[in-house]
């Protein structure tokens, strides 16, 4: 029987309380990956609350701050507080035990309000936060008995406890501490291996309409400009999933229905046995990208046709009568995606991507399956994890990112990068290589413009285009002279709109300015 009279110095409390917090997380780790659907943990669940909850200048700021690390940011942040709270927890409890139930129990009640209201949840989410608070008390409770100190009323189960015996807390917090990370570490090596196997199993098939070979002269491999075609590795992820899903493909399945449509539903073996398989070059951009920002990357995509999987469920653009101008897509985690339906039914090479760069999609980037729509930004169009696709109006229906203060429409804008040289670098005076990229997808870019220090507009020399649904890299040689100077660059698409130097913030609907950099020259 614990007795709950005793007291313990504050040190060994937030110890006690530090231990008891690694327990209850991979308690929680380990029960997420057995029984919840989702593998839902208290942190994930309270992560995910706190990006639907941020504020939308706060959720730029964090990507404009820490780019593509602004999930580790936040889980540094969410770690950061945890354990503060832990050790100040665990300190007061050592005085007065019921601080520690009742800080346990309000640690659980957020974490199960988290975990209960996501999209995706059912009551099997609850377990592993349940379980974890259970493991908190009990951990925290026999730690703060075994580091009780001075003398107290004798419990009925023995003689008065004795002195803090250091050497016996030290070994029981330390086996406490490397048996919750052995376990945490299981559990994720757990949730992950099914679908990992999954994908690594998975052949894709020879397409039958092949992209075109690269054109030559498309890529001008100019040392500090980025490849015509972006790594797999190297491709910007922005999205909210803070961990990221792990699909069974032979268990996927995709589902179309709603207005207008014909219920139809698709698995991962349907669309690789298909004969419409297609392979595309398509740029994709980011509408969080920052006027020359890195949120734009290049591939090599696989898929199927979005419109014919459309028109086989019966869909109608809108321009032909249709009575949906939304479809909806659901992803894995539960993430909504509003598109218009006339944009993916036009003609453009609108797919449910299988494969990038020749390969399955990385699981990062949407496997099994994703939408890829050349044109748009992705908050409207590039649908990860898909499962679903409901069509609907834009009336009807706000999908995730409107509410939050963007545009429900996002067509891509014409925009330009300097990639070399880079910002506040130094240059040698003489001929210098200035290099970039410049996009307008679906659109095409006719010609691309630099000037220096303010000057006239000369005309870049342009690499040969692919398609009108990738970026264009662009080559430009100046005569640099001693001192600071100021390079901008700016783009003109092929329906003759210039790029705008009015600045204007990413939201809503794209950032909008000239990109420039200062550079030294020596």
């Amino acid at each position: 029987m614990f007795d709950t009279n005793r007291t313990t110095g504050p040190v060994p409390g937030a110890i006690a309380g530090l231990v008891a917090t690694g327990a209850a997380l991979a308690v929680a780790e380990v029960v997420g990956a057995l029984v919840s659907r989702s593998g839902s943990t208290p942190v994930l669940a309270v992560g995910d609350a706190v990006v639907d909850l941020t504020p939308q200048p706060l959720k730029q700021f964090a990507v404009d701050t820490f780019g593509t690390a602004d999930k580790i940011a936040l889980f540094v942040g969410m770690g950061v507080i945890l354990l503060a709270f832990a050790a100040v927890l665990g300190a007061w409890s050592g005085k007065r035990r019921r601080i520690g139930y009742a800080g346990i129990a309000v640690f659980a009640a957020v974490g199960l309000a988290a975990a209960l209201t996501r999209p995706d949840s059912d009551v099997l989410d609850a377990l592993p936060t349940l379980a974890g608070a259970l493991a908190c008390a009990a951990v925290l409770l026999w730690l703060l008995r075994i580091a009780g100190t001075g003398p107290a009323e004798p419990t009925g189960d023995g003689p008065p406890p004795q002195g803090f015996d250091r050497r016996r807390f030290a070994l029981v917090a330390g086996v406490a501490a490397a048996a919750s990370a052995g376990a945490g570490a299981a559990a994720r090596a757990l949730a992950g291996s099914g679908a990992e196997l999954s994908r690594s199993d998975v052949l894709l098939p020879r397409p039958a309409f092949p992209a075109a070979p690269v054109p030559d002269g498309a890529d001008l491999e100019i040392d500090g400009l980025a490849p015509f075609l972006t790594p797999n590795s190297d491709f910007y992820r922005i999205d909210t999933a803070l961990s990221v899903p792990r699909v069974d493909a032979a268990a996927w399945e995709l589902r179309i229905h709603g207005l207008g449509a014909r219920e139809r539903v698709y698995t991962f073996a349907d669309l690789l046995a298909r004969n419409d398989l297609t392979e595309r070059d398509i740029t994709l951009a980011c509408v969080s990208n920052p006027v020359g920002g890195d949120y734009v990357g290049n591939a090599r995509w696989i898929g199927v046709p979005l419109a014919a999987l459309l028109a086989e469920a019966g869909v109608r653009s809108p321009r032909d009568g249709g009575r949906a101008d939304q479809l909806v897509s659901r992803s894995q985690d539960g993430m909504t995606i509003g598109t218009p339906v006339a944009d993916v039914m036009d003609g453009r090479d609108a797919l449910i991507a299988v494969g990038m760069n020749g390969r399955p999609l990385p699981h990062e980037h949407g496997f099994p399956a994703r939408m890829v729509v050349p044109g748009l930004y992705g908050y409207v169009s590039a649908c990860k994890w898909i499962v679903e696709i409901e069509l609907t109006t834009f009336d009807a229906f706000d999908a995730y990112w409107v509410p939050r203060g963007w545009s429900a429409r996002g067509p891509v804008k014409t925009q330009s990068r300097i990639d070399t040289p880079r910002a506040s670098s130094t240059v040698g005076a003489g001929t210098v290589t200035v290099a970039g990229v410049a996009w307008a997808q679906h659109t095409g870019i006719d010609e691309v413009e630099v000037r220096v220090d303010g000057g006239e507009w000369q005309r870049a020399g342009l690499a040969a285009e692919d398609t009108a649904d990738t970026w264009r890299q662009w080559v430009f040689d100046w005569a640099a002279e001693p001192g600071e100077h100021e390079i901008t660059v700016r783009a003109t698409d092929r329906r003759d709109r210039t790029q705008t130097a009015d600045s204007a913030p990413p939201a809503p609907d794209g950032a909008t300015g000239h990109h420039t950099v200062r550079v030294t020259v020596e």
